[in-house]
C-alpha cells in the first residue's frame, strides 16, 4: 500500500490534518537547515568582532607606553642594515612569502609591499620591529585581500643608531 492510497482511506478531516502536519515538518526542516547555520555563524563572526575590538582598544591603551619606551631603550642589533633585519624578521614571523617589492626610500628607510599577508602575523611583526629595532611606520596602506589576509605597502625608517 502506497501513501497514496493511505490518505484516499482516511477521512477529509485526517487528510487535513496529515497535509499539516507534513507542512509544520517541512517549515521545521527548512529552519533547521536553513536559518541555524547562518544563525550560529553570525554568532561566531560577532564574537569575533567583539574580541578583535577589545583587542584594538588594549593596543590604543598601550601604544603610548610602548611608543615611549622605545624611545628609551636603545637600538638593539647587530649593525645590520634596515633591508636585512626587515627580511630576517619577516621570514622569522612567517611572512616570508608574502613580501614583495623591497626599494630604499631615502638614507634609512624602506618601502616594501606584503601580499595576502596574516594581519594578524603583520601587526605582531611590525610591532616587534618597533620595539626590538626601533623601526617607525612612517607610512602604511593596508587593504583586505581574503578573509584574515591583507596587501599592504609599507614605508619604514630606522634612526642611525648613535
Amino acid at each position: 500500500m502506497n501513501v497514496r492510497e493511505w490518505l484516499d482511506g482516511r477521512s477529509e478531516r485526517e487528510r487535513q490534518l496529515v497535509y499539516l502536519a507534513a507542512g509544520v515538518a517541512c517549515v521545521a526542516l527548512l529552519f533547521v537547515v536553513l536559518v541555524l547555520p547562518f544563525r550560529a555563524l553570525n554568532h561566531r563572526m560577532e564574537a569575533r568582532v567583539d574580541k578583535k575590538s577589545s583587542d584594538l582598544a588594549w593596543m590604543r591603551q598601550v601604544a603610548p607606553q610602548l611608543s615611549a619606551a622605545a624611545a628609551s631603550l636603545h637600538l638593539q642589533g647587530t649593525g645590520e642594515s634596515l633591508v636585512v633585519v626587515v627580511n630576517r624578521t619577516a621570514r622569522q614571523a612567517g611572512l616570508g612569502a608574502a613580501l614583495r617589492d623591497q626599494s630604499p626610500d631615502g638614507k634609512q628607510g624602506l618601502r616594501l609591499r606584503l601580499e595576502s599577508a596574516p594581519f594578524d602575523a603583520m601587526v605582531t611583526w611590525l610591532a616587534s620591529l618597533q620595539q626590538q629595532y626601533g623601526v617607525s611606520i612612517d607610512a602604511a596602506t593596508v587593504d583586505g585581500a581574503k578573509p584574515g589576509l591583507v596587501n599592504a605597502s609599507l614605508t619604514l625608517s630606522r634612526p642611525t643608531a648613535g
